[in-house]
């Protein structure tokens, strides 16, 4: 049986042969829903629950393992910012159940996980088009399957990554991804911790903030150094972080000013309980679920064991009697080499019908994964259909990151990375201030502010050129 769809005007004949999505996380239900959109038959291949991970919860489709926040939502200033609103304006399936199970996160868009996850599943389940199939996938069948997408991500098992290193004939980089600690809100003391988003941004009081005084901060950073942690298997030992998501007390060897300068640090914020005296540090905590109940210890990423992560975060004055729903933990994160693999429509070079997304190509994050699902499901699809998908420009947010994993960036160097604006292409054209004079050179804010309006502007054009009928 075959169907007819329109593009741009014309039209072409489709087979209805599926096209397979390995992984059921953000990327893969993001790609799955993409093709689907197309009027493509798609199997969504998800192992769990018949083989669980170290890090999941739960079998539902885009688990939130980390944390629950997507980020800035500030698409002025901020390239993820700028990255969520061409993913709403693209119909993300992601974007669409984040903001439907927002809660409060200052300038940050964070959500209720468990709704989340099952707001996406319910979204996926309700489409004809997509099969979900509970299996664990060990082997990639391009000549059988034709189309394939993998999205396994960080969790990507070990029959798997051993079949993708088999396929692409270059082993997979790995490092580890920790996982902070939920406490309960009601355990929270509130005689010493207080509301309020630094320098009172979003609804001025989105965070539980624990202070330190110089002794206390001096004391937690040699507890964290000294405190017993997860011990590696052999095969682990020499595997590098990603510098974007650190265990606290790797932070706190660096230095022990570390931490006060990152996620402890004391700056926007006020103790109303003592304000004559400025904290030596600050803990945050951040809402976790719509009804308010868990909150997630901000940067806490950690590999401590479980009776060390109790003994030393209940020194935190404010939780000294916390109850934690979930402590810290280590996952393993595998990725490809993104420049040296694949093509720019995330394709192999080697293998034209077998596509990656998500984490597992190197990209860091939930809304930079999400982005190139979405991305690896239009190109399947368009292709399926006979048509080519136009690349996004390098100035969209989306573009730029498409062009950093897939030969923007230095193969020989590869490392995971989160979209920032050090990854578009500089302001090329000449800049007029508000009075008419030429601007010699944008810094800061400015800067930020003028590549995230070129970007909006280039969306629009290739959005009018890159849609779905």
């Amino acid at each position: 049986m075959s169907h007819k769809v329109y593009l741009f005007g014309e039209m072409t004949t489709d087979s209805q042969t599926p096209i397979h999505v390995i992984g059921g996380g953000l990327a893969g239900s993001e790609a799955a829903w993409q093709i689907a959109k197309c009027d493509i038959p798609v199997v969504l291949h998800e192992m769990r629950s018949v083989r669980t991970t170290d890090a999941h919860q739960t079998d539902g489709l885009a688990e939130l393992v980390c944390s629950n926040s997507f980020r800035s939502d500030d698409a002025n200033h901020n390239a993820v910012g700028l990255l969520h609103d061409e993913m709403r304006r693209l119909g993300s399936l992601i974007f669409e159940c984040a903001d439907a199970n927002r809660v409060p996160a200052g300038s940050a868009l964070a959500v209720d996980r468990e709704g989340f996850s099952v707001a996406v599943q319910q979204a996926i389940e309700g489409n004809s088009l997509i099969t979900i199939a509970r299996e664990e996938i060990t082997e990639i069948q391009p000549e059988e399957w034709g189309s394939t997408i993998i999205a396994t991500g960080p969790l990507t098992s070990p029959d798997l990554s051993a079949a993708i290193i088999n396929l692409t004939g270059d082993e997979s980089l790995a490092f580890f991804d920790a996982i902070a600690p939920i406490v309960y809100k009601d355990s929270i003391d509130f005689d010493k911790a207080w509301y309020q988003s630094r320098y009172d941004k979003g609804d001025g009081a989105d965070y539980i903030n624990c202070p330190l005084n110089a002794d206390q901060y001096d004391t937690f950073i040699q507890d964290l150094i000294e405190g017993e942690k997860v011990s590696f298997h052999e095969w682990e030992e020499n595997t590098p972080y990603f510098e974007g998501c650190l265990p606290i007390e790797v932070m706190a060897e660096r230095g022990p000013k570390t931490l006060s300068y990152g996620p402890m640090k004391p700056v926007g914020l006020t103790n109303p309980h003592d304000p004559e005296h400025k904290p030596a540090a600050i803990v945050q905590l951040r809402q976790d679920n719509a009804l308010g109940t868990l909150y997630n210890i901000v940067g806490f990423q950690t590999k401590l064991t479980y009776g060390e992560q109790r003994r030393v975060f209940q020194k935190i004055p404010g939780l000294e009697k916390a109850e934690f729903a979930r402590l810290g933990g280590l996952h393993r994160n595998t990725f490809i080499n993104g420049p040296k693999l694949l093509s720019p429509t995330l394709a192999l070079k080697a293998h034209s019908k077998v596509r990656f997304a998500g984490q597992i190509t190197g990209c860091e994050g939930y809304v930079e994964s999400t982005s190139i699902g979405l991305l690896a499901g239009r190109f399947a699809a368009f292709e399926q259909l006979g048509r080519d998908y136009p690349l996004p420009p390098a100035e969209t947010a989306l573009g730029a990151l498409l062009s950093h994993i897939t030969g923007g960036a230095d193969a020989s160097t590869y490392q995971p990375m989160n979209i920032n604006f050090g990854l578009f292409p500089p302001i090329d054209r000449p800049l007029i201030d508000e009075n008419g004079k030429k601007i010699k050179r944008l810094k800061g804010r400015d800067l930020k502010l003028a590549m995230s309006q070129r970007g909006r502007e280039k969306m629009s054009d290739w959005i009018a050129q890159a849609t779905y009928p």
